[in-house]
């Protein structure tokens, strides 16, 4: 790391354009998906909006729906991967929909304890939060490896990912930080080392 007592940077938090399951609303978790056409023209539609912030330097999931919507967003076809940053395993409820699980006990005692239950076969959700807050801490490294640190980063991740990072830093719950395909939030990383930093949130994209 550079010799500074505290870095800071604006980071935006962009969860990944929809896919065909995304928008059937099937739980899609580490099963990779391409974006679907209609996933792809409102992430270029936004963009000429001007909705995303521009970045010195791009991070992303490596599941292909992140890396393309990477590539859409900031013409990025290389961006720095964090494979802690990847969606959150969902087990038994894989490629589901809430209307396919209804009366399936599982999912009932999942969802009647307000998702704090471990996924059925998959992960839990303070195994996932500890995931997520790894994968920062290796942004963070990968930040202090530049010769000049960049203004502004981007992080193309999935909603799950973005709700740990949120709920982790910024407090309140878990579910108040979801995401539609295609939003996020801007937020101020500060950073002194891999294993010192925090996230600000300041606005919705």
């Amino acid at each position: 790391m550079r010799n500074r007592t505290e870095n800071q940077i604006t980071l935006a938090l962009i969860r990944h354009g929809e896919t065909p399951s995304n928008a059937l609303g099937r739980y899609l978790g580490q099963t990779e998906e391409d974006l679907s056409d209609t996933g792809k023209e409102k992430l270029l539609r936004n963009r000429q909006s001007g909705k995303y912030p521009k970045a010195g330097v791009v991070f992303s999931s490596p599941m292909e729906r992140c890396l393309q919507t990477a590539e859409l967003l900031y013409g990025c076809t290389n961006p720095i991967v964090v494979e802690e940053w990847r969606e959150t395993n969902f087990g038994h409820f894989e490629g589901k929909n809430y209307r396919e699980l209804s009366g399936n006990a599982e999912y009932q005692a999942w969802i009647d304890s307000s998702g704090e239950l471990p996924f059925p076969g998959g992960e839990s959700r303070q195994d996932f939060l500890a995931r997520c807050r790894r994968g920062l801490g290796q942004a963070v490294g990968e930040l202090g490896k530049a010769e000049s640190l960049p203004a502004s980063a981007a992080a193309v991740v999935h909603g799950g990912t973005v709700m740990a990072l949120l709920s982790t830093f910024c407090g309140g719950d878990y579910f108040d930080y979801q995401c539609k395909n295609g939003e996020g939030c801007l937020c101020r990383l500060s950073f002194s080392g891999t294993d010192c930093f925090s996230l600000e949130w300041i606005r919705k994209l």
